[in-house]
């Protein structure tokens, strides 16, 4: 969870700085890991206005400095407590606030970028980045991805709009900065899928999943050949659609964006046919990071699956700086052992997927996060349930549908009566009774309001 190892501040005035940061990160983590009681406004409120103020001292000693200046300790700790103070924004409910969306724009920016390079320092124009392009390095990424980036940019974008007279300028500007930064990638991305054809998006989509699902098949603790070979009979089905090397219209036309789709095509043949020869078991010099990864993905998707009733934001703080380690350990872009050789092409994909996917389950769950205080979130997911069998009960056509389907008071199957039916026809009358009770109490509760009007 720690910070990556970098060099501590050259400049003098930033030690202070570094030190104040450290306590606030420090106060910050032990906030965080309080399970003993709910986590208030009144408790975060204080460190994000500490932060700020250190921000400006920070500020005030960079201003002569070069944008593209290294990137040092202090930047790291600085990005914990920002990290840190949004995701406890998010779980006292406060999720359409300035502060709360650091974390998701750092995700993003994760989803848009993988790591090369550094990160630019937190006071300059631009946004720190430790993370180039994770789609387009990952070479698949389809329109719904950019759809739903794009949806979460533009809400992002209203959340600072709206807190521009609460929130220090200092914060607002190191958003602003990174959300144009997401927003440039991301026209870059929407301009190479421009070029493709309506007819041929569909094909596109599908060899995007199945590149996918093949990356998936691979990680799975056991391995399954027949798997593979079925996506391989879909690429075998896309194959059998091209007309003379090419995907032709109903006008027998070649489509635009042939090149890119006949590309993927031979990518998703070439990685399936690895996975089979592989088998699923990665270099052992990578076995390491892989199964460290591995559990990261697997605690991720449960977490996906349980969240409405286990997840407190703040835990994603240790996911993340977990990924970013393995991420950031990366050399050129590729992953190496311990001693400096590159991975294979297998190893290499197999942990840029895990990554990626981890990255991608932290991000569904930033996005569905309620704005409901943790407090507050027992009752809420109650209600939540209980909506969600009332809304089932409507969309089915309600009890009336059910009791249309009895033919003089039975269930019938085709022509047979099938045994039970005393079951089913007395919980069907105890649910009208609930019905009906409801609608009692509710009468009540209006009639005792109008006889307090009028007396």
């Amino acid at each position: 969870m720690e910070s990556p190892a970098v060099p501590v501040p050259l400049d003098p005035p930033e030690q202070p700085i570094l030190e104040n940061l450290i306590r606030i990160r420090d106060g910050l983590l032990l906030l965080k890991q309080d399970k003993s009681s709910y986590i208030k406004s009144r408790d975060v409120i204080p460190f994000y206005e500490q932060v700020i103020a250190e921000v400006e001292k920070l500020n005030n000693v960079r201003k002569d400095q070069g944008r593209r200046r290294p990137y040092n300790r202090l930047d790291y700790v600085l990005d914990d407590c920002f990290q840190l103070i949004s995701l406890l924004f998010l779980t006292v409910g406060r999720n359409n606030e300035a502060p709360a969306v650091y974390s998701l724009a750092t995700t993003v920016q994760v989803l848009l970028y993988s790591g090369f390079s550094p990160p630019l320092p937190i006071s300059s124009a631009d946004s720190p980045q430790r993370l180039l392009d994770h789609l387009e390095e990952a070479g698949f990424y389809s329109a719904k991805d950019l759809e739903s980036i794009t949806n979460t940019l533009k809400n992002m974008r209203q959340t600072l709009d709206r807190g521009r007279e609460t929130y220090s300028p200092h914060l607002l500007k190191l958003l602003k900065s990174r959300l144009e930064r997401c927003q440039s990638l991301l026209d870059k991305l929407h301009e190479e899928l421009a070029n493709l054809d309506p007819e041929l998006a569909p094909t596109h989509e599908t060899l995007v999943s199945v590149l996918r699902s093949t990356s998936a098949a691979n990680t799975r603790s056991q391995f399954s050949a027949s798997e593979v070979r079925s996506y391989q009979e879909q690429l075998k089905k896309i194959e059998a659609t091209l007309k003379d090397g090419n995907f032709v219209g109903a006008e027998g036309t070649p489509l635009k964006g042939q090149e890119l789709v006949k590309g993927l095509l031979e990518r998703c043949w070439k990685w399936s046919e690895l996975v089979l020869e592989r088998q699923g078991k990665i270099d052992e010099r990578f076995r390491e990071p892989y199964e460290r990864l591995v559990e990261i993905r697997n605690q991720l998707d449960r977490l996906s699956v349980t969240q409405a009733w286990s997840l407190r934001e703040t835990d994603l703080f240790q996911y993340q700086r977990k990924l970013d380690r393995i991420d950031e350990a990366r050399v050129d872009g590729n992953f190496v052992d311990a001693l400096g050789q590159p991975a294979d092409l297998h190893a290499q994909r197999t942990l840029l997927y895990l990554i990626r996917r981890s990255y991608a389950y932290i991000y569904a769950l930033l996005i569905s996060s309620e704005p409901v205080s943790e407090a507050l979130l027992p009752i809420y997911n109650q209600l939540q349930t209980l909506r969600r069998c009332l809304v089932e009960v409507k969309e089915s056509g309600g009890l009336n549908s059910i009791d249309n389907m009895r033919v003089d008071g039975k269930f019938y199957v085709g022509t047979d009566i099938p045994e039970g039916q005393a079951s089913v026809n007395a919980l069907l009358a105890e649910c009208y009774d609930l019905v009906y009770d409801l609608r009692a109490a509710l009468v009540e509760k209006e009639d005792g309001k109008q006889s307090e009007t009028d007396a």
